[in-house]
């Protein structure tokens, strides 16, 4: 297939988008308004028989203090079709495009998945004391195709953040946890989850735990619940401003695009969480919660709640978004691996994100930049 890539609409974009099974919710067009300190464009493959719309990237674009250079940004994307024999004919084109536009370098994340782990094995695992990461944990799902597109972007000298100095670090996490959803029933998942999860969603119901969503106005009360969650977690919180500015420009596109959920009791919210939904893929995307009423398990009660609607949104994935890849009890981060295991889902492995340096000089003189801010 010969291919031509040039800049599409955003109509145009969006309704590729609609048209696959599903695609991240950062490649969709309003993602674009959410980075709005960032450049954007929306970047479409042809096939050059038909004049089909065949792959859709949305690029976001950095520019470099004082000069007219950009890192170009493509966010758990290009959506474009990563097993194809000739990968080579869909990104040289990109990059070709990039340069033009002045880019000094390019970074992306292929929506692809190298390795899938269950729960079981990952439980299993935390209790072995010789394993340390996921990755000491032999895999359930291997897709060797995932190494072949490995071998190939490193062919043409793309290079991932471990091949020494190239790359600022993946952005975007590279393990997830995920619920499969498909060709399942609602009590097959529920009978997966861990006792503990169980229980504490039989807990929270008999303590009158209400699970309600909000909308727009609600924002403010949801950041009062970030905020606490970002000074115990030792985080710093984004601004009222950019959840405000997420909800408009992600539900003006599709007024199914986010949702904002909460938990409560005896009329106090405890926890709350946003939800992304594009295609058949929904994600559990920020989360916040309270110091006080853990004992009533909002938390629990709020994923039980926002996986039951995935369902009935007809979704085959719900997405726990990042966890690290360390089983270390002692770990900082281990207890959010341990909460999404309950869940009886499977951990995945992405490809991780990739570099090409256009200009190794200025690519070079980023990353100096980068690993000393």
């Amino acid at each position: 297939m010969s291919l031509t890539l040039r800049t599409i609409s955003r109509e145009q974009h969006l309704a590729y988008i609609q048209s696959l099974p599903s695609a991240s919710h950062m490649q969709v067009p309003a993602w674009a308004d959410v980075k709005a300190e960032w450049r954007s464009e929306n970047l479409g493959w042809f096939d050059d028989r038909t004049g089909e719309l065949v792959g859709a990237g949305l690029v976001l674009y950095r520019q470099l203090p004082k000069i007219k250079r950009y890192l170009a940004y493509l966010p758990e994307g290009p959506v474009i079709n990563w097993f194809a024999p000739n990968l080579q004919e869909w990104i040289e084109p990109m990059l070709a495009h990039l340069k033009q536009q002045g880019a000094f370098s390019v970074k992306m994340g292929p929506p692809v998945v190298i390795r899938r782990w269950e729960a079981t094995s990952i439980k299993q695992g935390i209790q072995n004391p010789d394993v340390k990461r996921l990755r000491d944990i032999e895999a359930d799902h291997i897709e060797p195709r995932a190494f072949e597109v490995a071998d190939k972007l490193r062919r043409m000298g793309w290079q991932q953040g471990e091949d020494g100095g190239a790359g600022f670090g993946d952005v975007q996490p590279r393990y997830v946890f995920q619920v499969p959803l498909a060709n399942r029933s609602l009590e097959e998942v529920h009978k997966n989850f861990n006792q503990l999860w169980r229980r504490n969603i039989k807990k929270a119901e008999k303590a009158g735990v209400e699970v309600v969503q909000g909308g727009y106005q609600d924002l403010e009360e949801w950041q009062r619940l970030y905020e606490i969650t970002a000074v115990r977690d030792h985080f710093r919180p984004r601004p009222l401003s950019y959840f405000q500015r997420m909800w408009t420009a992600l539900n003006t596109e599709d007024p199914n695009r986010m949702r904002l959920y909460f938990a409560r009791h005896n009329g106090v919210n405890l926890s709350a969480a946003t939800m992304l939904i594009v295609g058949g893929h929904v994600w559990y995307s920020y989360g916040a919660s309270d110091n006080i009423g853990r004992e009533v398990r909002p938390s629990n009660a709020m994923q039980w709640r926002m996986l039951r609607d995935a369902y009935a949104l007809g979704a085959t994935v719900y997405d726990l978004r990042g966890i690290s890849d360390s089983l270390d009890e002692t770990d900082h981060l281990f207890g959010l691996i341990q909460f999404k295991v309950g869940t009886g889902g499977q951990a995945a492995e992405y490809l991780g994100e990739w570099d090409f340096p256009l200009n190794k000089l200025l690519h070079k003189a980023l990353d100096i930049y980068m690993s000393r801010r």
